[in-house]
């Protein structure tokens, strides 16, 4: 049940996209730093949310949640700043025990390769190593990882003895409690007790719409493979399962306003907004808002020059803003490439751009011609909302554009939540 979340570059302002981008390789080195080199492959983006819930409770000012780390291949080799801490300790332990779990149930499922004795071995193995390296983990921070192992075999205990007909919010429950206690324990680390009881509502609501959209999700191809699917399984219909979805998010925006935060402006986005577009993007939109109105034309921003230009009035020889491109041996804005390389040279850069991921991951200068090109991850980035451009995205029933002014919280855009 990862991938919930899944935010666009196009929606996200510059600073909630250097945050967002911050707390997942925070999770992703907590998980080596922690865990290993395996433990990485857990890495994923619904588990973050518990450091920038962390984050954002605690004072802005306080740097102690952040650190430099080296470079990367997935961001193009360069460095950058990191979440760091109890935050980011908690989300990985959190992680690598519901990815333990995951595996669990592939074993036991017997799915793909899963199905073969040596790789069911080796992966029931990992999960063993898994369960206690995440406990441990865990308990630096305060937190005890048993009430998402028991969730995950109360899981078990319950789609085997369901009842056809049965209401399918019973076999969310084990869900809706582990993310609820991970939730709740944020507000102990960030030192907020008092947001505890909000954000475990907003946990369990978080848990439930989970697990439903991957019901959703997964249904055509369990019914295929004849695999069980709490959907089926309690005969509720597409409808009702929307109907959940949709009270779901409408419950997590309403604890989110109960919820006492120093920077409400990520969390806002994730929680209240990319919620609401997963269950977009499994049921289909309910209404289709485009957001080149009153923007502009496609790829115009309002609030900064379109890409590999100067902002207006800006020398082009003047230092490139962050949100410029920097690939390797980038042009400067308004400068004429260099001459293009010869085969040979060509080559041994393509080679070099390849094996550090800067062809993948970040805006580069073509290795032969050396004129600017777009990372194929950003090519092919957020296609599956249908109203996307090169502006921003605009919140549903608000005139002015969130990612613009870093979320709905504290503009006149008129969002509800």
């Amino acid at each position: 049940m990862f991938g919930i979340i899944r935010p666009c570059r196009h929606r996200l302002s510059e600073r909630l996209q250097t945050s967002w981008m911050a707390h997942l390789c925070g999770l992703c080195l907590a998980l080596r730093d922690d865990h290993g080199q395996l433990a990485r492959t857990a890495t994923n983006y619904d588990g973050l949310i518990i450091s920038v819930l962390v984050e954002a409770q605690a004072a802005r000012e306080d740097s102690s949640w952040r650190r430099t780390a080296g470079p990367c291949p997935l961001r193009g080799m360069r460095t950058a700043s990191v979440a760091k801490g109890e935050g980011a300790r908690l989300a990985a332990a959190v992680s690598l025990a519901l990815a333990s779990v995951k595996i669990r149930d592939h074993v036991d499922d017997r799915d793909g390769v899963f199905a073969r004795r040596p790789v069911a071995a080796g992966a029931r193995a990992v999960t063993r190593r898994w369960d206690r390296q995440s406990a441990g983990t865990a308990s630096t921070v305060g937190f005890d990882t048993a009430v998402l192992l028991d969730a995950a075999s109360r899981q078990g205990e319950l789609e085997r003895t369901l009842r056809p007909g049965g209401s399918v919010l019973l076999v969310t429950e084990p869900t809706e409690t582990a993310t609820s206690a991970a939730f709740a324990h944020t507000a102990v680390i960030a030192g907020r007790p008092g947001n505890a009881a909000p954000l475990a509502e907003a946990g369990r609501l978080f848990g439930r719409l989970a697990h439903l959209l991957d019901a959703a999700e997964d249904q055509s191809a369990d019914a295929a493979s004849g695999a069980w699917n709490p959907l089926t399984a309690t005969g509720t219909d597409r409808a009702e399962a929307e109907r959940l979805c949709r009270d779901a998010v409408h419950g997590i925006r309403l604890a989110l306003g109960e919820v006492e935060l120093a920077d409400r402006a990520l969390v806002h986005v994730l929680l209240a907004h990319e919620t609401e577009r997963a269950v977009d993007r499994v049921f289909g939109a309910r209404h289709a808002a485009s957001c080149r109105t009153g923007h502009g034309a496609a790829g115009e921003h309002p609030h900064q020059a379109p890409p590999h230009q100067a902002p207006p009035g800006q020398d082009p020889g003047a230092p490139v803003p962050p949100w410029m491109p920097q690939g390797p041996g980038f042009t400067p804005p308004g400068q004429k490439p260099p001459r293009p390389r010869n085969l040979l040279a060509g080559c041994a850069v393509w080679a070099l751009m390849a094996c550090t991921c800067q062809l993948l991951c970040c805006d580069h200068n073509d290795p032969f011609s050396r004129e600017p090109r777009k990372g194929f991850c950003e090519r092919h980035d957020c296609c599956d909302c249908p109203d996307c451009c090169d502006c921003c995205n605009c919140c549903d029933g608000c005139g002015d554009c969130c990612s613009c002014c870093d979320g709905c919280d504290g503009c006149d855009c008129g969002c509800d939540c």
